[in-house]
């Protein structure tokens, strides 16, 4: 084969024939192995197909029983090698990786011997197809991870997967599992899901899913077991498929072309022969790797997967103190999913604390009743449930906090009311205790500048919903020591959030950018942009909302509050707007079932300038390009990729921009407002 990866890290498919009890003959055994633990997960170039492909050669050669395909402890395989997709430069190329996937793979489907993947990890793109090249498929309960993430880095399911699943568990859950979940955040497949649907035919314990997977294929090759699949509906094909382009359409506006791509090779799975559908596969992958959108989804991917796990400057995790009770200030929402957090991921003791009982009590009761949940969904067994809720306790007295290792307040976003709780737990916990504040805005300098001991205050800004948003931003104040910082990363890394180091400045990252970009937006309307221009703005970018319903997630007041704060620090660039301030008074949503509210539109004072949609994206996006030229100049973050993982980690922007600096690089306008790019050429772009 031409194409050759030159960094590619090997997964060799180990063959042993193994003595399988009630079977004449032996069964030969595949195991994928890269030679790593569970850390360097197994993946495909054309080193590691070569060497399926021989293993399969070897295996037929034996004449087996059956032949199985299984993983290495934890990993089955998560598909394609993507170190070595930026490496493919031409259509020719990209043409044969797809060809000899689809080759070697088809060796299980089309083998007269019957084929079966144990699979015993995590099973993701190419990984998955493979299993679902094989005639049976058993998965394992302590499966991590089951899906089929292509769409989500630019790509499709480029190795069988469009044409193998709708075949298999039908449209409705093939669509799902193809497009919605890599768009959800990369929404993974649970092991017991996998059953449900019939991508796997049985589910099995981890303890011993080796053991019985080859008992029950042998069942299977006896006759003993019967597997019944039930019959794909073709009659709802196209109307599904009608569907799913119309929420894409409203949703993306045509910003992932692997959405659509993906849309269009499932179409062809209905009523097209295997090799046709295959070979469409083998066209869309060609044109998909050579996009930029791919190059941006390969990016942003690799600062998820490598750099959110070690955050740039963060200090030794060896300096990190060890924290055995939490404290919580507040008993309101954010403080109780706080506390719930905490009391689930560390399973310490937590205590919240508030300014009266019945408040105190319903935040308790709140955490509890969110623990009951998750035991009714099984997500928690009623041994887990019950040890929960013995550790998350109310109490109106501060003192509580008196052996607490790290206590976080979550109170109003009033500088005044943060400083008198810091100074009122100050003389109850011991000097060593790190007093984090969730502020989404304000000075964590300023907040500790009149304690006796500022070094050990950091900020913990939590994105909402707390269970649900992988960011969380660790401010580091003026005075914070490396002991306490390395606490938070350490406590950071126990809550399972992707930590940002970022410096104390106005609204930090996440919230000045988007309080920036809306502020644009808005100003426009404010000149007299209507409302549904303004509104459609952004739908090119593909972002995950459009900005009047995000304004009204976010809502006026705190939209306005946050904006305020950012005036009074940078006047020439984040102005307040009356109309802004007019919304949050009015006490009603603008928009009613996705339509604006023509009464409260009315409040609104508008000038007679209006701008195109066109005008308004740009200025939007110009002025994201200067802010975020002066944050780094500013050290807010050690780089631009710091930036990028912020918007993707914290508001879910696409991965086919990058987060943004590579889609400002792309198209200009990074160069045009800076006189710079933010990436240097090569990274994240074909340019």
């Amino acid at each position: 084969m031409s194409t050759e990866f030159p960094n590619e890290v090997v997964t060799k498919s180990l063959l042993r024939f193994v003595d399988v009890p009630g079977l004449d003959k032996r069964a030969a055994l595949i195991t994928l192995d890269n030679g790593f633990d569970h850390k360097k997960p197994n993946s495909f170039g054309p080193g590691g197909l070569a060497s399926l492909d021989a293993a399969i050669t070897e295996a037929l050669a034996a004449n087996p029983a059956f032949i199985a395909v299984t993983g290495k402890p934890y990993i089955f395989c998560v598909g394609a090698d993507l170190t070595g997709l930026p490496l493919v430069t031409d259509r020719e190329q990209a043409l044969e990786v797809g060809r000899l996937g689809h080759k070697v793979f088809a060796r299980l489907k089309d083998s007269a011997v019957p084929t079966f993947a144990f699979v015993n990890g995590a099973a993701m793109g190419g990984g998955l197809e493979l299993a679902l090249h094989c005639h049976y498929r058993t998965v394992s309960g302590g499966a991590a991870a089951v899906g089929l993430p292509e769409v989500l880095l630019g790509l499709v399911p480029g190795w069988g997967g469009t044409q193998l699943l709708p075949n298999l568990i039908g449209i409705p859950a093939a669509a799902q599992v193809i497009i919605q979940n890599p768009l959800m955040q990369n929404k993974m497949l649970r092991p017991a899901q996998v059953a449900e649907l019939g991508i796997a035919d049985v589910l099995l314990e981890a303890a011993d899913f080796l053991e019985r997977s080859l008992e029950w294929a042998a069942g299977v090759v006896r006759g003993e077991v019967t597997v019944t699949r039930p019959e794909v509906d073709k009659d709802m094909w196209d109307g599904v498929l009608f569907f799913a382009r119309k929420t894409l359409d409203e949703r993306l506006h045509g910003a992932v072309p692997s959405a659509y791509r993906a849309l269009d090779l499932l179409a062809l799975a209905k009523d097209a022969p295997f090799a046709d559908g295959t070979a469409a596969e083998d066209e869309a992958l060609a044109d998909l790797v050579l996009s930029e959108e791919l190059r941006s989804g390969l990016y942003a991917f690799d600062l998820v997967q490598r750099r959110a796990k070690r955050p740039a400057g963060a200090p030794s995790p060896a300096l990190a103190r060890d924290v055995t009770k939490v404290g919580v200030v507040g008993a309101g929402l954010m403080a109780g999913q706080i506390g719930l957090l905490f009391a689930r991921r560390l399973e310490v003791p937590v205590v919240l604390t508030d300014l009266d009982q019945t408040r105190v009590d319903k935040g308790v009761a709140y955490v509890h009743a969110e623990i009951d949940k998750l035991a009714s969904k099984g997500r928690l067994d009623a041994g887990k449930a019950a040890k929960l809720r013995g550790l998350v306790t109310g109490s109106v007295d501060k003192g509580a906090f008196a052996d607490a290792d790290l206590v976080i307040e979550a109170v109003f976003e009033e500088l005044g009311v943060k400083k008198q709780v810091w100074a009122e737990v100050e003389k109850i916990v011991s000097p060593e205790t790190v007093l984090a504040t969730n502020t989404s805005s304000l000075s964590v300098t300023a907040m500790a500048a009149d304690l006796e001991h500022p070094e050990r205050v950091v900020g913990f800004h939590f994105f909402n919903p707390v269970a649900v948003m992988p960011l969380l931003e660790i401010i580091r104040a003026d005075r914070t020591d490396d002991a306490t910082l390395a606490t938070a990363f350490a406590v950071g890394k126990q809550l399972r959030k992707s930590c940002v180091l970022v410096k104390d400045a106005p609204a930090f990252v996440f919230n000045r950018l988007l309080t920036r970009f809306l502020g644009e937006i808005f100003a426009a309307v404010d000149e007299g942009t209507p409302l549904d221009v303004a509104n459609e703005a952004l739908d090119p970018l593909g972002l995950p909302m459009r900005p009047l319903p995000l304004l009204q997630l976010v809502g006026p007041a705190v939209a306005y509050h946050v904006g305020g704060i950012l005036h009074a620090a940078f006047p020439d660039r984040f102005a307040v707007s009356d109309n802004l301030k007019r919304l949050a008074e009015a006490g009603r949503p603008l928009l009613v079932d996705n339509e604006v509210d023509q009464e409260v539109a009315a409040l609104l004072a508008v000038g007679d300038q209006p701008s195109t949609a066109e005008q308004v994206r740009q200025r939007a996006l110009d002025a994201l390009a200067q802010e975020i030229r002066l944050m780094l100049d500013e050290g807010v973050v050690a780089e631009a990729q710091d930036i990028d993982l912020c918007l993707i980690l914290g508001g879910g922007w696409p991965f086919h921009l990058g987060g943004i600096t590579p889609y400002l690089d792309r198209t200009g306008t990074s160069e045009r407002v800076t006189g710079q790019r933010f990436l240097p050429r090569g990274v994240a772009s074909l340019a």
